[in-house]
């Protein structure tokens, strides 16, 4: 699956990432990635309609997450957490809360940079469980809301189910998508998820209350599981 705009992807996570991710940088040290296809696309989206995309006109580059990348990072999160929608994180999550949440207890973590070198997006990777299960991958995505409908978020998730792969998870799983967030949904579908299930009430919206999440999957090995 190949993103369609131009896309620096550099994959070399350094160990002050977060904690537990001395399998992440083995599996990762030194990977780049660089993806050219035309500037847009029209993609099918939800329902069978059409999105149509806005051409990045820069380079996107994904890189790892630097420690001096925090006020960007927590000025793209403060106000999707703050609005109670699509992330189940308290609406008054603090600052340093937010840190913990989305650097300290996630073992990769990556920002998209737009040509001048502004943080556009970020991405959090992580195994979605312990032990047993933790060879399916979780990932979160957000994007600057002035910055959406340009394909960044299918470029990050292209870019985490490649990382992923790269460090031999074998499927990677959404467990909370809100069944409110169509494009969330429309952009996972496009990249490959199937919903396998529904959590009825599952999510308290903050506007509209009690609503379904669902469960996406997708495999990221060919062939029978053994």
């Amino acid at each position: 699956m190949e993103p369609p705009n131009p896309v620096e992807a550099t994959m070399d996570l350094p160990k002050e990432t977060g904690k537990g991710r001395s399998a992440f940088d083995t599996g990762l040290h030194g990977r780049q990635w660089e993806f050219m296809k035309g500037a847009s696309r029209q993609t099918p989206g939800c329902g069978g309609s059409s999105v149509a995309l806005a051409p990045v006109v820069s380079p996107l580059q994904i890189r790892p997450y630097e420690p001096a990348d925090w006020p960007a990072v927590w000025a793209l999160l403060e106000p999707v957490f703050r609005a109670g929608e699509t992330f189940p994180h308290d609406p008054a999550i603090t600052e340093g809360e937010a840190q913990v949440a989305w650097v300290e207890q996630n073992q990769a973590v990556l920002v998209a940079v737009d040509g001048a070198g502004a943080v556009v997006g970020t991405y959090y990777l992580k195994p979605n469980s312990l032990a047993l299960g933790a060879h399916v991958a979780n990932a979160g995505y957000v994007v600057a809301e002035d910055c959406r409908r340009q394909g960044i978020g299918s470029r990050l998730c292209q870019h985490s189910l490649h990382a992923a792969r790269r460090l031999g998870f074998r499927a990677m799983q959404f467990n909370l998508v809100v069944s409110t967030n169509t494009a969330g949904i429309c952009c996972w579908q496009r990249n490959g998820f199937q919903v396998v299930g529904t959590l009825p009430g599952a999510f308290r919206h903050r506007k509209l209350g009690y609503v379904d999440a669902l469960v996406m999957v997708q495999g990221l090995v060919e062939g029978p599981t053994p």
